[in-house]
């Protein structure tokens, strides 16, 4: 029979219905504004008693606190009003110190048995929510002088190799210095660096009776390091990103030696600050001999509290962006480790320091940059106010302290570590790319909600006027199938939101535009049909039979364009980036939700309401 759906084809729309509307409605749940506290580290939990602090610091600013609750990341503090937000971080931060992190946030309300299916709200780009701002600087000083211990390392093992006295000098500036008897030997250590390195500038002097050779790098290797610190710390920041599983974020170079880092609609901007900001960096060190002199050792304190400090070597084995991978896991003793492999470079040195120093400790070294707030009263436009200045203080402490049982390669493990959370941080951040040197936030900006609330009602408002202006114009032209099709461009929309939802898309105002484009082109389709039904019954077809062809042979022209218009979204996609992926998505997910509305959804009502009946004339 013409025009009649098998049952199985309107359980499957219901079916579709009902997905599309449940996992559309969290959407209808907006956020609240929200600071959330976490440990600067991650052994220190945030516990009941550090919450009612910070809810009691709060209280005495006149913030109004809506909730407070500790979940497993942290404590999340819920506000009433979304001005709140940066006094109330303020606030908190003054009382809970360089201990904690306070960030901004947006605490969801979608309803339990909403999120117990699996419904989420879609994620709104940096334009319409807000997100995170962050520029990261990098401290190409630190990265040089990181690089000069490794070569004054090599340096030196090549003199005790070739059993070369000399004596160790203070280092100054991006060069180091070693001290000779006499003047043959300083000749003899110039033609030996020179034929084993070509980086280096070499200057002699005669100072205190004795030879010293000042080692330094050229112009090009300085202009070389600082390169690859740059890209090295661009690619190690991208990776800590796609670790942290943020849609859509910009990670890109700004100068010499900036990277710029937007998260947009981040959580948990805690979490997010404490991966990018840390270093990570690792130094492997001998410790020193019982007569070493105390020029060429250094002492360090253990993370564990309670060990006495050790006094280590000077020069570095290798650092922390020598490791290629690092995984956590578990020693024979249920302790907690992180597996290390080491690039072929980095193997080499520590084969080399190790194999001739079987018996000897050698210390693992942490390193942080550690955030410290002061405040002090300055004078601003002529006010005497608080201000609150931030600098950041590297603090280098062991946390691996083991006997050399036999020569390492490029495969070894990393224990003495603070439990499961401290040995998988340490792994994703070491796997995810060691940091050539370190990073300062040199700006940190958290982008209110609030700065996208226009952007928001702005957009929401095109989308109803797009609605009602498409739908005005099919039913002024076609009438009651106009009303169907108004019926089916309304559930197009609510699926098209369903399914950004479902698979965790990033919606921005590019994204918007593609929504408002999508409703024209839903239409289009109907339009395709409803006029081929005109013209069949202009033909003298029956009313059953103008219906079937009308669908039938408006698919293949409704096919073709669609799927052109869906291979332009995604070359969008492929090549383009930020606003204009957000654009390609939207655009082609409308599409495909078009394509089922359009030939199975409207088709599927005019079936249900014409199809088997007697009817003599249609309102079209």
């Amino acid at each position: 029979m013409l025009n009649k759906y098998p049952l199985w084809k309107y359980l499957l729309i219901l079916a579709v219905l009902a997905i599309g509307l449940v996992y559309s409605a969290p959407n209808l749940y907006p956020d609240d504004p929200a600071i959330q506290l976490t440990g600067a580290s991650t052994t220190l939990k945030v516990d009941q008693p550090a919450l009612d602090r910070a809810v009691g610091a709060l209280k005495q600013a006149g913030i109004a606190v809506k909730a407070a609750e500790v979940a497993e990341n942290g404590g999340l503090l819920r506000l009433e009003r979304l001005s709140d937000q940066l006094p109330a971080k303020e606030a908190v931060r003054r009382v809970m110190g360089d201990d904690y992190v306070v960030a901004l946030n947006l605490a969801p309300t979608t309803p339990q048995w909403l999120r117990n299916l699996g419904a989420s709200p879609m994620k709104l780009g940096l334009d319409l929510s807000g997100g995170v701002h962050f520029l990261l600087e990098v401290d190409m000083e630190k990265a040089v002088a990181a690089r000069m211990q490794v070569y004054e390392g090599e340096v030196k093992a090549l003199l005790r190799k070739e059993r070369i006295r000399y004596r160790s000098l203070p280092s100054r500036g991006d060069a180091f210095q070693l001290g000779f008897a006499d003047s043959e030997t300083l000749g003899r250590v110039q033609a030996l660096v020179r034929k084993n390195f070509t980086d280096f500038e070499l200057t002699s002097t005669e100072r205190s009776e004795q030879q010293v050779l000042n080692v330094a790098l050229t112009e090009a290797k300085l202009a070389e390091i600082r390169e690859y610190s740059i890209k090295q710390n661009l690619t190690t920041v991208r990776n800590r990103v796609n670790e942290l599983g943020v849609s859509e974020p910009l990670v890109q170079r700004q100068g010499a030696n900036r990277i710029v880092v937007e998260l947009p609609g981040v959580q948990d901007t805690a979490e997010a600050k404490r991966i990018l900001g840390k270093t990570a960096s690792l130094e492997f060190r001998l410790a020193a001999e019982p007569d070493a002199p105390r020029a060429t050792t250094e002492s360090f304190e253990f993370r564990e509290p309670g060990r006495p400090a050790v006094a280590l070597e000077r020069s570095l084995i290798i650092t922390g962006d020598q490791v290629t991978d690092a995984q956590a896991s578990y020693d024979e003793n249920g302790r907690p480790q992180v597996n290390i492999r080491l690039d072929g470079h980095g193997g080499d040195l520590m084969n080399r320091a190790t194999r001739n120093n079987v018996g000897r400790s050698m210390a693992v070294i942490f390193i942080e940059q550690k955030p410290v707030t002061r405040y002090v009263r300055q004078s601003v436009d002529g006010v005497e106010q608080e201000v609150m200045l931030q600098s950041f203080q590297e603090e280098k402490q062991i946390i691996s302290l083991a006997t050399i049982q036999s020569p390492l390669g490029s495969q070894f493990r990393i224990t003495g570590l603070d439990g499961q959370g401290e040995s998988s941080e340490l792994a994703l951040l070491l796997r995810a790319g060691g940091l050539a040197a370190p990073m300062y936030f040199a700006e940190e900006r958290t982008i209110g909600p609030s700065l996208g609330a226009e952007n928001i009602d702005k957009g929401i408002e095109s989308t109803w006027w797009a609605l009602i202006f498409v739908s005005i114009f099919v039913i002024l032209i076609y009438k009651f199938f106009g009303v169907l099709a108004t019926v089916a461009l309304a559930f197009n929309l609510v699926l098209l939101v369903g399914l950004m939802s479902i698979i965790g898309a990033t919606l921005t105002l590019p994204g918007i535009a593609g929504i408002v484009l999508t409703l024209g082109m839903a239409v289009d389709a109907n339009v395709l049909i409803f006029s081929r039904i005109r013209e069949e019954l202009k033909n003298g077809l029956s009313v059953q039979r103008a219906i079937h062809e009308g669908f039938d042979r408006a698919y293949s022209a409704i096919l073709d364009s669609n799927l052109t218009t869906l291979l332009v979204g995604g070359i969008l996609f492929a090549l383009g980036s930020g606003p204009i992926k957000g654009f390609a998505v939207t655009m082609s997910l409308g599409i495909l939700t078009s394509l089922f509305t359009a030939i199975m959804f409207t088709r599927g009502m005019v079936n249900l309401i014409f199809g088997g009946r007697n009817v003599k004339k249609l309102w079209i």
